[in-house]
């Protein structure tokens, strides 16, 4: 058994759709905060700032959770030493996704009456989804690769996923009765 097997083996999955939606809630919480500021300059600035805050420092100092992954019960580790990532690998990390990050912002904020450029201007942040998708054994996206870490799932959080779901049953089993 090669060791790229023995390290699929060695960490859980978590769900794509969890990811996606812990990437979508840091990525809305950065996108209000940057959005406020009206000049695009201020706001790449802005953006790096809550982008490195949220998804690096955060992550560095609450056992690898950013606000998204604590609330979907998830952590980033380092696969090869099996522990939180150290500062420069969490901003290599961040950096190619934040970078995707800020031009979906921009193409959501001046792209909308323009299908194409918010389609080209998206298409880094699907790129790299896509990668996550695609690899079956450990779903490491793109920037996961090029950094050697993985998203793993944890008991320390808020199970947002899980607490939606229950409400939604509870509702449901009321409108039945």
């Amino acid at each position: 058994m090669n060791s790229e097997q023995s390290a699929a083996k060695r960490f859980p999955k978590v769900p794509i759709q969890r990811r996606a939606y812990a990437f979508l809630i840091d990525f809305a919480t950065v996108w209000v905060v940057s959005s406020l500021v009206g000049i695009v300059t201020f706001q790449l600035l802005v953006f790096l700032i809550g982008w490195l805050g949220l998804r690096v420092f955060a992550v560095s100092k609450y056992k690898g959770q950013s606000l998204g992954s604590w609330a979907f019960d998830m952590k980033v580790i380092d696969a090869r030493f099996n522990k939180i990532p150290d500062l420069t690998t969490l901003s290599k990390r961040e950096g190619i996704t934040g970078v995707g990050a800020f031009l979906a912002m921009i193409g959501l904020n001046y792209g909308l009456p323009n299908v194409l450029s918010l389609l080209l201007l998206i298409s880094p942040l699907v790129a790299d989804f896509v990668v996550a998708v695609a690899d079956e054994q450990r779903q490491q996206a793109f920037h996961d690769r090029i950094v050697n870490t993985v998203v793993v799932p944890t008991k320390q959080g808020f199970s947002l996923d899980v607490r939606i779901r229950k409400t939604f049953d509870q509702l449901r089993d009321r409108m039945r009765k």
